[in-house]
Protein backbone atom coordinates (compact mmCIF):
# COMPACT_ATOMS: atom_id res chain seq x y z
CA UNK A 1 0.00 0.00 0.00
CA UNK A 2 2.78 2.10 0.87
CA UNK A 3 4.16 1.78 -2.32
CA UNK A 4 1.16 2.02 -4.25
CA UNK A 5 0.72 5.44 -2.58
CA UNK A 6 4.34 6.96 -3.18
CA UNK A 7 3.90 5.41 -6.96
CA UNK A 8 0.79 7.69 -6.99
CA UNK A 9 2.07 11.29 -5.21
CA UNK A 10 5.22 10.36 -8.05
CA UNK A 11 2.97 10.29 -10.99
CA UNK A 12 1.02 13.22 -9.07
CA UNK A 13 3.81 15.04 -8.88
CA UNK A 14 5.58 14.12 -12.67
CA UNK A 15 2.58 15.03 -14.29
CA UNK A 16 2.19 18.68 -12.23
CA UNK A 17 5.90 19.29 -13.47
CA UNK A 18 4.68 17.91 -17.13
CA UNK A 19 2.17 20.17 -16.84
CA UNK A 20 4.01 23.63 -15.62
CA UNK A 21 6.43 22.81 -18.19
CA UNK A 22 3.56 23.06 -20.71
CA UNK A 23 2.13 26.15 -19.38
CA UNK A 24 6.10 27.52 -19.50
CA UNK A 25 6.46 26.50 -23.15
CA UNK A 26 3.02 28.17 -24.28
CA UNK A 27 4.36 31.72 -24.43
CA UNK A 28 4.69 32.43 -28.51
CA UNK A 29 5.97 35.64 -29.61
CA UNK A 30 5.67 36.63 -33.37
CA UNK A 31 8.27 38.98 -34.54
CA UNK A 32 8.62 41.02 -37.86
CA UNK A 33 11.99 41.77 -39.54
CA UNK A 34 13.29 42.69 -43.41
CA UNK A 35 14.95 40.33 -45.79
CA UNK A 36 17.43 42.84 -46.90
CA UNK A 37 20.39 44.86 -45.64
CA UNK A 38 21.80 44.74 -42.31
CA UNK A 39 21.68 41.83 -40.43
CA UNK A 40 20.73 39.08 -42.51
CA UNK A 41 17.79 35.96 -41.63
CA UNK A 42 20.66 33.72 -40.88
CA UNK A 43 21.74 36.03 -38.57
CA UNK A 44 18.59 37.20 -36.96
CA UNK A 45 17.71 33.13 -36.92
CA UNK A 46 20.94 32.18 -34.96
CA UNK A 47 20.04 35.28 -32.07
CA UNK A 48 16.44 34.02 -31.66
CA UNK A 49 17.69 30.26 -31.29
CA UNK A 50 20.23 31.28 -28.59
CA UNK A 51 17.33 33.32 -26.91
CA UNK A 52 15.06 30.52 -27.05
CA UNK A 53 17.65 28.28 -25.60
CA UNK A 54 18.45 30.80 -22.68
CA UNK A 55 14.27 31.26 -22.44
CA UNK A 56 12.66 27.88 -22.78
CA UNK A 57 9.41 29.11 -22.14
CA UNK A 58 9.16 31.27 -24.33
CA UNK A 59 9.29 30.42 -28.28
CA UNK A 60 9.73 33.02 -31.31
CA UNK A 61 8.34 33.14 -34.37
CA UNK A 62 10.17 35.04 -36.91
CA UNK A 63 8.90 36.78 -40.37
CA UNK A 64 10.69 38.47 -42.60
CA UNK A 65 9.61 40.60 -45.65
CA UNK A 66 10.96 43.40 -47.69
CA UNK A 67 12.22 46.91 -46.53
CA UNK A 68 9.18 48.35 -48.78
CA UNK A 69 6.51 46.28 -46.79
CA UNK A 70 7.25 46.78 -43.73
CA UNK A 71 5.57 49.47 -42.60
CA UNK A 72 2.35 48.41 -44.21
CA UNK A 73 2.70 44.76 -42.55
CA UNK A 74 3.09 46.95 -39.04
CA UNK A 75 -0.17 48.95 -39.63
CA UNK A 76 -2.43 46.15 -41.06
CA UNK A 77 -1.41 44.21 -37.43
CA UNK A 78 -3.04 46.90 -35.72
CA UNK A 79 -5.93 44.99 -36.58
CA UNK A 80 -5.41 42.14 -35.63
CA UNK A 81 -5.85 41.80 -32.11
CA UNK A 82 -3.29 39.88 -30.25
CA UNK A 83 -3.03 37.44 -32.69
CA UNK A 84 -0.85 40.29 -34.64
CA UNK A 85 3.26 40.88 -33.66
CA UNK A 86 4.53 41.08 -30.03
CA UNK A 87 8.05 42.47 -31.61
CA UNK A 88 8.44 44.62 -34.71
CA UNK A 89 11.31 46.22 -36.79
CA UNK A 90 10.84 49.76 -37.60
CA UNK A 91 12.27 52.60 -39.79
CA UNK A 92 13.85 55.76 -37.77
CA UNK A 93 11.11 57.73 -39.69
CA UNK A 94 8.02 55.73 -38.42
CA UNK A 95 7.99 56.90 -34.79
CA UNK A 96 6.11 60.13 -35.25
CA UNK A 97 3.26 58.04 -36.92
CA UNK A 98 3.22 55.01 -34.63
CA UNK A 99 3.35 57.21 -31.39
CA UNK A 100 0.30 59.09 -32.80
CA UNK A 101 -1.61 56.16 -34.05
CA UNK A 102 -0.76 54.11 -31.24
CA UNK A 103 0.69 51.37 -32.75
CA UNK A 104 3.95 50.97 -30.71
CA UNK A 105 4.49 50.93 -27.02
CA UNK A 106 6.10 54.01 -24.93
CA UNK A 107 8.98 51.98 -22.95
CA UNK A 108 10.48 54.65 -21.63
CA UNK A 109 10.33 53.80 -18.16
CA UNK A 110 12.22 49.90 -19.26
CA UNK A 111 14.96 51.57 -20.31
CA UNK A 112 17.82 51.87 -18.19
CA UNK A 113 18.99 55.71 -17.98
CA UNK A 114 22.59 54.21 -17.44
CA UNK A 115 22.33 53.38 -20.79
CA UNK A 116 21.84 56.42 -22.58
CA UNK A 117 25.45 57.50 -22.39
CA UNK A 118 26.17 53.88 -23.96
CA UNK A 119 24.61 54.13 -27.16
CA UNK A 120 25.18 56.93 -29.46
CA UNK A 121 22.72 59.41 -29.92
CA UNK A 122 22.41 59.09 -33.76
CA UNK A 123 20.62 55.25 -32.55
CA UNK A 124 18.66 56.94 -29.88
CA UNK A 125 16.97 59.15 -32.33
CA UNK A 126 15.61 55.73 -34.36
CA UNK A 127 13.48 55.46 -31.18
CA UNK A 128 12.71 58.53 -29.88
CA UNK A 129 10.05 60.91 -30.52
CA UNK A 130 8.85 64.18 -28.01
CA UNK A 131 11.22 63.10 -25.66
CA UNK A 132 9.38 59.37 -25.54
CA UNK A 133 11.43 56.30 -26.60
CA UNK A 134 9.29 53.46 -28.36
CA UNK A 135 11.59 50.64 -28.29
CA UNK A 136 15.40 49.85 -28.52
CA UNK A 137 17.62 50.85 -31.61
CA UNK A 138 19.04 48.00 -32.80
CA UNK A 139 20.45 49.05 -36.74
CA UNK A 140 23.00 51.48 -36.39
CA UNK A 141 23.26 52.37 -39.77
CA UNK A 142 23.73 54.86 -42.99
CA UNK A 143 24.91 54.93 -46.51
CA UNK A 144 28.73 55.00 -47.49
CA UNK A 145 30.53 55.51 -51.09
CA UNK A 146 31.76 51.93 -51.97
CA UNK A 147 34.70 52.25 -54.48
CA UNK A 148 36.16 49.75 -56.72
CA UNK A 149 40.09 50.10 -55.40
CA UNK A 150 41.14 47.98 -58.80
CA UNK A 151 39.08 50.59 -61.25
CA UNK A 152 40.34 53.67 -58.99
CA UNK A 153 44.33 52.51 -59.54
CA UNK A 154 43.59 52.25 -63.64
CA UNK A 155 42.73 55.15 -64.04
CA UNK A 156 45.32 57.02 -61.72
CA UNK A 157 43.93 57.52 -58.68
CA UNK A 158 45.16 56.78 -55.15
CA UNK A 159 42.38 58.32 -52.97
CA UNK A 160 38.34 58.00 -53.31
CA UNK A 161 36.78 61.21 -53.97
CA UNK A 162 36.17 63.79 -51.38
CA UNK A 163 33.50 65.90 -52.98
CA UNK A 164 30.75 65.15 -54.96
CA UNK A 165 32.29 67.03 -57.92
CA UNK A 166 35.56 65.02 -57.55
CA UNK A 167 33.55 61.54 -57.97
CA UNK A 168 32.17 63.27 -60.84
CA UNK A 169 35.24 64.29 -62.26
CA UNK A 170 36.93 60.96 -61.22
CA UNK A 171 33.99 58.94 -62.71
CA UNK A 172 34.34 60.78 -66.14
CA UNK A 173 37.92 59.55 -66.48
CA UNK A 174 37.00 56.08 -65.47
CA UNK A 175 34.15 55.91 -68.32
CA UNK A 176 36.72 57.82 -70.82
CA UNK A 177 39.54 54.86 -70.25
CA UNK A 178 36.34 52.36 -71.06
CA UNK A 179 36.83 51.06 -67.25
CA UNK A 180 33.22 50.80 -67.19
CA UNK A 181 30.27 52.26 -68.97
CA UNK A 182 28.70 53.53 -66.79
CA UNK A 183 31.13 54.43 -63.23
CA UNK A 184 28.49 55.15 -60.74
CA UNK A 185 25.14 52.91 -59.59
CA UNK A 186 22.29 54.04 -57.09
CA UNK A 187 19.25 52.79 -55.84
CA UNK A 188 16.91 55.49 -57.87
CA UNK A 189 13.50 53.06 -58.23
CA UNK A 190 10.37 54.94 -56.70
CA UNK A 191 10.86 53.40 -53.25
CA UNK A 192 12.35 55.05 -50.02
CA UNK A 193 15.85 54.05 -51.56
CA UNK A 194 15.88 56.74 -53.42
CA UNK A 195 14.93 59.11 -50.30
CA UNK A 196 17.72 57.72 -48.44
CA UNK A 197 20.06 58.39 -51.53
CA UNK A 198 18.23 62.27 -52.05
CA UNK A 199 18.41 63.05 -48.62
CA UNK A 200 22.54 61.97 -47.99
CA UNK A 201 23.11 64.44 -50.91
CA UNK A 202 20.65 67.13 -49.20
CA UNK A 203 23.03 66.67 -46.29
CA UNK A 204 25.70 67.18 -48.42
CA UNK A 205 24.55 70.20 -50.34
CA UNK A 206 23.53 71.74 -46.74
CA UNK A 207 19.91 71.94 -47.77
CA UNK A 208 16.62 71.64 -45.93
CA UNK A 209 13.49 69.56 -45.87
CA UNK A 210 11.61 72.35 -43.82
CA UNK A 211 12.04 75.53 -42.24
CA UNK A 212 9.80 76.75 -39.53
CA UNK A 213 6.99 73.76 -40.42
CA UNK A 214 6.92 74.70 -44.16
CA UNK A 215 8.75 72.41 -46.64
CA UNK A 216 11.29 74.39 -48.62
CA UNK A 217 12.92 71.23 -50.63
CA UNK A 218 12.25 73.11 -53.85
CA UNK A 219 14.96 75.36 -52.84
CA UNK A 220 18.98 75.81 -51.74
CA UNK A 221 20.94 72.70 -51.50
CA UNK A 222 17.43 70.38 -51.44
CA UNK A 223 17.06 71.36 -54.99
CA UNK A 224 20.83 70.97 -55.83
CA UNK A 225 20.98 67.40 -54.82
CA UNK A 226 17.73 66.80 -57.31
CA UNK A 227 20.22 68.67 -59.77
CA UNK A 228 23.11 66.70 -59.03
CA UNK A 229 21.11 63.41 -59.63
CA UNK A 230 19.69 64.99 -63.00
CA UNK A 231 23.43 66.11 -63.98
CA UNK A 232 24.84 62.67 -63.54
CA UNK A 233 22.53 60.90 -65.79
CA UNK A 234 22.96 63.68 -68.70
CA UNK A 235 26.45 62.79 -68.56
CA UNK A 236 26.08 59.37 -68.80
CA UNK A 237 28.25 58.59 -65.77
CA UNK A 238 25.38 57.16 -63.13
CA UNK A 239 24.11 54.01 -64.58
CA UNK A 240 20.35 55.02 -66.40
CA UNK A 241 18.94 51.60 -63.96
CA UNK A 242 19.40 52.90 -61.34
CA UNK A 243 16.17 54.72 -61.91
CA UNK A 244 14.58 51.16 -61.24
CA UNK A 245 17.37 49.76 -58.67
CA UNK A 246 17.10 49.01 -54.94
CA UNK A 247 19.98 48.06 -53.28
CA UNK A 248 20.22 44.43 -53.85
CA UNK A 249 20.56 45.66 -57.39
CA UNK A 250 23.35 47.98 -56.77
CA UNK A 251 25.15 44.98 -54.78
CA UNK A 252 24.91 42.84 -57.53
CA UNK A 253 26.08 45.81 -60.14
CA UNK A 254 29.17 46.58 -57.84
CA UNK A 255 30.08 43.06 -56.89
CA UNK A 256 29.86 42.05 -60.77
CA UNK A 257 32.82 44.77 -61.13
CA UNK A 258 30.43 46.61 -63.38
CA UNK A 259 30.08 50.35 -61.46
CA UNK A 260 33.54 52.06 -59.85
CA UNK A 261 31.29 53.60 -57.51
CA UNK A 262 27.79 52.68 -55.60
CA UNK A 263 26.37 54.00 -52.21
CA UNK A 264 24.68 51.82 -50.49
CA UNK A 265 24.59 50.42 -46.35
CA UNK A 266 26.76 48.70 -44.22
CA UNK A 267 26.29 45.25 -44.82
CA UNK A 268 27.37 45.54 -48.64
CA UNK A 269 30.79 46.03 -47.34
CA UNK A 270 31.32 41.90 -46.48
CA UNK A 271 29.46 40.59 -49.30
CA UNK A 272 31.60 42.51 -51.49
CA UNK A 273 34.64 41.16 -50.43
CA UNK A 274 33.10 37.83 -50.02
CA UNK A 275 34.58 35.28 -52.72
CA UNK A 276 30.75 33.50 -52.56
CA UNK A 277 29.10 36.74 -53.07
CA UNK A 278 30.94 38.83 -55.61
CA UNK A 279 33.87 38.98 -58.39
CA UNK A 280 35.92 41.68 -56.78
CA UNK A 281 36.50 40.17 -53.40
CA UNK A 282 39.22 42.17 -51.83
CA UNK A 283 39.06 44.97 -54.20
CA UNK A 284 36.10 46.91 -52.32
CA UNK A 285 37.09 49.79 -50.62
CA UNK A 286 34.21 51.92 -48.49
CA UNK A 287 34.79 55.27 -47.25
CA UNK A 288 32.07 58.38 -46.09
CA UNK A 289 30.00 59.56 -48.86
CA UNK A 290 31.91 62.97 -49.79
CA UNK A 291 31.03 66.24 -48.91
CA UNK A 292 30.63 69.75 -51.12
CA UNK A 293 33.36 72.08 -51.39
CA UNK A 294 32.13 74.88 -48.85
CA UNK A 295 29.61 73.94 -47.17
CA UNK A 296 30.24 69.99 -45.86
CA UNK A 297 33.27 67.20 -45.76
CA UNK A 298 31.15 64.13 -45.52
CA UNK A 299 27.83 62.61 -45.95
CA UNK A 300 25.26 60.84 -44.55
CA UNK A 301 21.92 59.50 -43.84
CA UNK A 302 20.02 58.12 -40.36
CA UNK A 303 18.96 54.64 -41.91
CA UNK A 304 18.90 53.38 -38.36
CA UNK A 305 15.90 51.27 -37.25
CA UNK A 306 14.75 50.24 -33.76
CA UNK A 307 12.95 47.38 -32.44
CA UNK A 308 9.64 48.04 -30.58
CA UNK A 309 6.37 46.19 -28.81
CA UNK A 310 2.93 47.15 -30.73
CA UNK A 311 0.38 47.93 -28.57
CA UNK A 312 -2.08 45.10 -28.92
CA UNK A 313 0.96 42.40 -28.28
CA UNK A 314 -0.70 40.16 -24.95
CA UNK A 315 3.35 39.46 -24.24
CA UNK A 316 4.86 42.52 -23.40
CA UNK A 317 7.22 41.25 -20.99
CA UNK A 318 8.43 38.39 -22.96
CA UNK A 319 8.48 40.57 -25.84
CA UNK A 320 10.93 43.56 -24.19
CA UNK A 321 13.32 40.03 -22.92
CA UNK A 322 13.44 39.39 -26.90
CA UNK A 323 14.57 43.23 -27.69
CA UNK A 324 16.83 43.33 -24.19
CA UNK A 325 18.58 40.34 -25.70
CA UNK A 326 18.62 40.94 -29.29
CA UNK A 327 20.23 44.91 -28.77
CA UNK A 328 22.59 43.42 -26.31
CA UNK A 329 26.24 44.49 -26.72
CA UNK A 330 27.20 40.94 -26.39
CA UNK A 331 25.21 39.52 -29.30
CA UNK A 332 25.75 43.06 -31.29
CA UNK A 333 29.56 42.23 -31.01
CA UNK A 334 28.94 39.10 -31.89
CA UNK A 335 27.34 39.69 -35.53
CA UNK A 336 28.84 43.27 -36.24
CA UNK A 337 30.00 42.16 -39.96
CA UNK A 338 26.48 42.93 -41.58
CA UNK A 339 25.70 45.76 -38.87
CA UNK A 340 27.88 47.65 -36.61
CA UNK A 341 26.64 48.05 -33.14
CA UNK A 342 24.98 50.51 -31.61
CA UNK A 343 26.59 50.17 -28.85
CA UNK A 344 30.01 53.12 -28.25
CA UNK A 345 32.55 50.63 -26.68
CA UNK A 346 32.01 48.54 -29.12
CA UNK A 347 34.40 50.13 -31.60
CA UNK A 348 36.95 49.09 -29.34
CA UNK A 349 37.03 45.63 -29.61
CA UNK A 350 38.55 42.86 -31.82
CA UNK A 351 35.51 41.18 -32.91
CA UNK A 352 33.82 44.21 -34.08
CA UNK A 353 36.85 45.60 -35.68
CA UNK A 354 39.29 43.14 -37.02
CA UNK A 355 39.10 42.61 -41.00
CA UNK A 356 37.06 45.76 -41.69
CA UNK A 357 39.10 48.15 -40.15
CA UNK A 358 38.51 50.45 -43.08
CA UNK A 359 34.75 50.19 -42.82
CA UNK A 360 35.18 50.86 -38.89
CA UNK A 361 37.37 53.95 -39.70
CA UNK A 362 34.47 55.51 -42.05
CA UNK A 363 31.63 54.84 -39.71
CA UNK A 364 33.77 56.76 -37.25
CA UNK A 365 33.25 59.63 -39.82
CA UNK A 366 29.82 59.14 -41.22
CA UNK A 367 27.97 58.46 -37.94
CA UNK A 368 28.77 61.54 -36.67
CA UNK A 369 27.04 63.52 -40.20
CA UNK A 370 24.20 61.59 -39.96
CA UNK A 371 21.04 63.80 -41.79
CA UNK A 372 17.67 62.85 -40.86
CA UNK A 373 14.86 62.26 -42.99
CA UNK A 374 11.83 64.18 -41.64
CA UNK A 375 10.36 63.45 -38.30
CA UNK A 376 6.54 64.06 -39.09
CA UNK A 377 3.76 61.48 -38.89
CA UNK A 378 2.63 61.73 -42.29
CA UNK A 379 6.48 61.14 -43.25
CA UNK A 380 5.21 57.82 -45.24
CA UNK A 381 2.70 59.78 -47.72
CA UNK A 382 5.34 63.07 -47.56
CA UNK A 383 8.08 59.94 -48.95
CA UNK A 384 5.39 59.06 -51.68
CA UNK A 385 5.67 62.53 -52.95
CA UNK A 386 8.83 63.29 -52.74
CA UNK A 387 9.30 59.96 -55.03
CA UNK A 388 7.05 61.00 -57.33
CA UNK A 389 8.87 64.02 -57.79
CA UNK A 390 12.44 63.30 -58.42
CA UNK A 391 11.57 60.31 -60.23
CA UNK A 392 10.12 63.06 -62.77
CA UNK A 393 13.08 64.34 -62.72
CA UNK A 394 15.47 61.27 -63.25
CA UNK A 395 13.04 60.61 -66.31
CA UNK A 396 13.61 63.63 -67.91
CA UNK A 397 9.74 64.43 -67.74
CA UNK A 398 10.06 68.01 -65.77
CA UNK A 399 13.51 69.42 -64.66
CA UNK A 400 14.46 69.80 -61.14
CA UNK A 401 12.79 72.88 -60.34
CA UNK A 402 9.54 71.96 -61.44
CA UNK A 403 9.42 68.79 -59.81
CA UNK A 404 10.35 69.95 -57.10
CA UNK A 405 8.32 73.11 -57.04
CA UNK A 406 5.39 70.40 -57.75
CA UNK A 407 6.72 68.19 -55.06
CA UNK A 408 6.16 71.48 -52.26
CA UNK A 409 2.64 72.19 -53.48
CA UNK A 410 1.69 68.46 -52.52
CA UNK A 411 3.47 68.48 -49.12
CA UNK A 412 2.04 71.85 -48.17
CA UNK A 413 -1.21 69.57 -48.22
CA UNK A 414 -0.35 67.08 -45.44
CA UNK A 415 -1.03 67.47 -41.84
Amino acid sequence: MRCKGFLSIFLSAAVMLLSASAVMAQTTLNALFMSQAAYSEDNVKAMTADFEAANPGIKVNTEFVPYEALHDKIVAAKGAGDRGYDVVLFDVVWPAEFAKRGFLVDVTDRIDPSLQNQIFDGAWTTVTYNDHKYGMPWILDTKYLFYNKEMLKKAGFDTPPATWSELLKQAKVIKDKGLAEFPIVWSWGQAEAVICDYTTLVGAYAGKFYDNGKPVFNQGGALDAVKFMVDSLDKGLTNPSSREYLEEDVRRVFSNGEAAFALNWTYMFALANDPKESKIAGKAGVAPAPGVEGKTKASAVNGSMGLGIPGNSAHKDEAWKYITYLTSQKVQNKYARLSLPIWKSSYSDPAVTNGQESLVAAADKALSVMYPRPAVPFYTELSNILQRYIHEALLGKSTPAEAMDNAVQRARRLR
